[in-house]
């Protein structure tokens, strides 16, 4: 069976961000557009009235924090093409589907002190984000495109913080407006996307990898590379935020 090691020694982020402030503030606002009565009066009770917006970029503000060094190696996770998260050795720090996944069940236990469960909500938030950013399933060769330099309208910069912010903040919407303009779906799709599993999520980013990819030759991004991404970015801020409603509906239903 083939094994790839996902630990340190592969694809150790020295910056990874996530969707950026506004990214994960949209996925947080598209979430609590769908939270049903009940997971809303919790959750307020749980984050003294802040809203999944406000909390979503917390578990990146806490990076400056040693006391939570534990938590680096949770925003990602190594899934080479053609290799299966079960084949894969696990990082013994811990991955993104790892980490979700013991978030959810340890939420579900509802056995948690109060501090320990508001910072279990504002984690899962974050990582629910970035699991849906296609670069935080990285394939083991550039550190999640933190390697990969390219020139951002003449900028140079990694390809990883091209899909984090720049093309996001590079539209310069607020992340209300994000949210607003993507938040239209039927409940029949919402249905669809909440029953997708954490793997499911893993695997469409991979699956995304190949367009994140598709550089010219020269290196240097501008208008048509966002023209031809844009649309994945959009979908994949729908997703996470309706996704994760419904696993905050499912953990305090």
């Amino acid at each position: 069976m083939k094994k790839v090691f996902a630990g340190l020694l592969v694809m150790c982020f020295t910056q990874v961000i996530g969707w950026g402030v506004t990214g994960h503030r949209t996925v947080g606002q598209i979430a609590e557009n769908h939270l049903t009565k009940k997971a809303k009066n919790e959750i307020d009770r749980i984050l003294d009235g802040k809203s999944l917006a406000y909390v979503s970029n917390w578990m990146d503000d806490i990076r400056s924090d040693s006391l939570y060094d534990h938590t680096h190696d949770w925003h990602w996770v190594t899934l080479p093409d053609e290799v299966s998260y079960a084949e894969v050795e696990k990082n013994p720090n811990g991955d993104i589907i790892e980490a979700i996944t013991r978030l959810i069940r340890e939420l579900k236990t509802r056995t948690l002190d109060k501090k320990t469960e508001a910072e279990h909500v504002k984690m899962l938030i974050h990582l629910v984000g970035d699991i849906h950013q296609p670069l935080h399933v990285g394939n083991g060769e550039d550190q999640g495109g933190n390697d990969a330099r390219v020139k951002y309208f003449g900028t140079s910069t990694n390809l990883h913080n091209v899909w984090d912010s720049q093309m996001i903040d590079g539209k310069n919407f607020s992340y209300t407006e994000l949210a607003n303009e993507l938040d239209k779906v039927t409940p029949q799709e919402v249905a669809v996307l909440q029953s997708a599993s954490v793997l499911d999520w893993a695997n469409e980013s991979r699956e995304l990898r190949p367009l994140v990819y598709d550089l010219p030759d020269h290196g240097s991004l501008s208008y048509e590379y966002v023209y031809r991404k844009w649309h994945v970015v959009e979908r994949r801020l729908l997703e996470s935020g309706v996704r994760l409603a419904g696993v905050l509906n499912d953990i305090y239903r």
